[in-house]
C-alpha cells in the first residue's frame, strides 16, 4: 500500500466552515413553515433565493468551499438523527436525561434552557432515507458546473447525542452496549457517504464541539465524578468514526470540525487546549484535514500541532465569527508561520515549507450554527470572509 499523501484543494487556503447569516425574510418564512402557515414549496422558494444570494457572497469573497450556508436547518447538526428510523424525538426533555458533565448541558440548565428537544434511540437505527444528499443536490443546481467538486457538505458527528445522554442513548434490551449502537450508526454514515460521493460531492465536513469537550477539565472532573471511563469513551467515539469512514473513495475530501461551541449570540460552553486529546485525533482519526478553532486563548497554543502528520492539513480558525471585529492581517499571517513553526519541528520532522503547505486557514466556527446566528451582521460577515481570503493570499499567494 502507497504512503497516505497529502490532500489540498479542498480544503483551499481560504476556508469557512459552513453556516452563514440567514436573512430576516428566510427566518420568517421558516417560522410560517413551522406553524404549518406555508407549504413546504413555498419555503423552498425562498431558501433557494436565500442561497442564491450567499452562494453570490462566497464568490466575491473568494471562498472556494462553497456551502449553503445551511440555510435548510435550524441547527448545524440537523440531517442525521432527525432522519434515522429508531430514533424518536422528544421534547421537552426530561433533565435526568441529560449529562450534566457536558459542558453544553450544564450550560443550557445554568441558562434555564426550556422547551428543547433532542432524539435518542427508541428501537434498531436504520438508514431508509437520505440524510444531505437532497442538500447537495439543490446546492448542484444553484452553482456551476465548475463548482461542483468543491461544494462542500457539513454533517453531523456520529456520536451527537449518545455523549449528551449518557447512559439513556439507547434501550439495553435493543442493543446490548455502545459497539452495537455505533455500528449500525457506522452503516448508515457509510450508505451516505457513498451516495454523496455518487451525487458528485467530493467534500464533506464533520462538525464536533463533543471532541473538544474532551479537552476541558470540566468535563473530564464530572466524568469521573459519575464513575464514566472518559478514556474508553473517546477511544469508542474514535473507532466509531474510523468504522463510519470505513471504504470512503480515495478521491474523497473528509474533514473534522473542532469548537467549544457557537450557539446564539456565539455563547460558548467550554474551554481547553487540544494537548489531552491531540495524538489520538491527529493520528488515530482517519480524516484527511481538521478545522480547528484558534480565535481565542480559549483553545490552547499550537503545541498540540507537532503531533500533527506529514499527510494530513490543519485549518486554522483563527478569525472570530462570534464578533465583527476585525483581526489584523500581520497578525493572522505571523499566527500561521508560528503553527509552521510548531509543525516543522513536530513529532515527525520536516521542512517548515512543508508544515506551510499543510496550514490552510478560516474563522473558528459557522457564522450561525443555531439560525438565529452570532453577534455579526451581514456586511461584518463579508468583511471577515473576505480577510480570510486577503490573509491567505499574503502567506501562499493563492486562495
Amino acid at each position: 500500500m502507497s504512503a497516505p499523501t497529502l490532500k489540498l484543494n479542498p480544503p483551499f487556503r481560504a476556508e469557512q466552515i459552513g453556516s452563514l447569516k440567514r436573512p430576516t425574510k428566510l427566518l420568517e418564512k421558516r417560522k410560517e413553515f413551522d406553524a404549518g402557515k406555508c407549504t413546504p414549496e413555498e419555503l423552498r422558494v425562498v431558501e433557494d433565493e436565500a442561497i442564491r444570494q450567499v452562494i453570490q457572497v462566497q464568490r466575491e469573497a473568494g471562498i472556494k468551499g462553497i456551502t449553503d450556508g445551511e440555510f435548510r436547518r435550524h441547527m448545524f447538526y440537523d440531517g442525521v438523527f432527525d432522519n434515522l428510523d429508531g430514533m424518536k424525538h422528544i421534547k421537552p426533555v426530561p433533565h435526568e436525561m441529560l449529562m450534566d458533565y457536558v459542558p453544553d448541558v450544564a450550560a443550557f440548565k445554568e441558562l434555564d434552557f426550556k422547551g428543547a428537544d433532542t432524539y435518542i434511540c427508541a428501537s434498531k437505527l436504520k438508514r431508509t432515507k437520505q440524510f444531505y444528499v437532497p442538500q447537495y443536490e439543490a446546492l448542484k443546481a444553484l452553482t456551476t458546473p465548475e463548482e461542483h467538486g468543491n461544494l462542500k457538505i457539513t454533517m453531523a458527528a456520529p456520536e451527537w447525542f449518545h455523549l449528551r445522554h449518557g447512559e439513556f442513548a439507547y434501550p439495553k434490551d435493543v442493543y446490548k452496549n455502545d459497539d452495537e449502537y455505533f455500528a449500525d450508526i457506522a452503516v448508515a454514515y457509510q450508505a451516505e457517504i457513498q451516495d454523496l460521493y455518487a451525487a458528485g460531492c467530493r467534500n464533506i465536513q464533520i462538525d464536533d464541539p463533543l471532541l473538544a469537550y474532551f479537552c476541558a477539565e470540566s468535563m473530564i472532573k464530572g466524568m469521573e465524578e459519575r464513575g464514566v471511563d472518559h478514556v474508553a469513551l473517546l477511544n469508542t467515539y474514535i473507532k466509531a468514526y474510523n468504522d463510519c469512514l470505513k471504504n470512503r473513495p480515495a478521491d474523497m475530501n473528509v474533514g473534522l470540525h473542532l469548537c467549544r461551541g457557537n450557539f446564539k449570540n456565539g455563547h460558548y460552553f467550554s474551554e481547553g487546549g487540544y494537548d489531552r486529546i491531540a495524538i489520538k485525533l491527529f493520528q488515530e482519526i482517519n480524516v484527511d484535514c481538521y478545522y480547528l478553532e484558534y480565535d481565542t486563548p480559549r483553545a490552547g497554543t499550537f503545541e498540540p500541532l507537532k503531533h500533527l502528520p506529514p499527510h494530513k492539513a490543519v485549518v486554522l480558525g483563527l478569525i472570530s465569527t462570534k464578533f465583527p471585529r476585525l483581526e489584523d492581517v500581520d497578525d493572522l499571517v505571523q499566527r500561521v508561520r508560528n503553527a509552521a513553526s510548531v509543525i516543522a519541528d513536530g513529532e515527525e520532522k520536516r521542512s517548515f515549507e512543508h508544515a506551510l503547505n499543510q496550514i490552510c486557514i478560516s474563522p473558528q466556527c459557522g457564522f450561525a450554527s443555531h439560525s438565529e446566528g452570532n453577534l455579526v451582521d451581514d456586511n461584518a460577515m463579508r468583511e471577515k470572509l473576505t480577510l480570510v481570503s486577503r490573509t491567505a493570499r499574503a502567506i501562499w499567494g493563492e486562495i
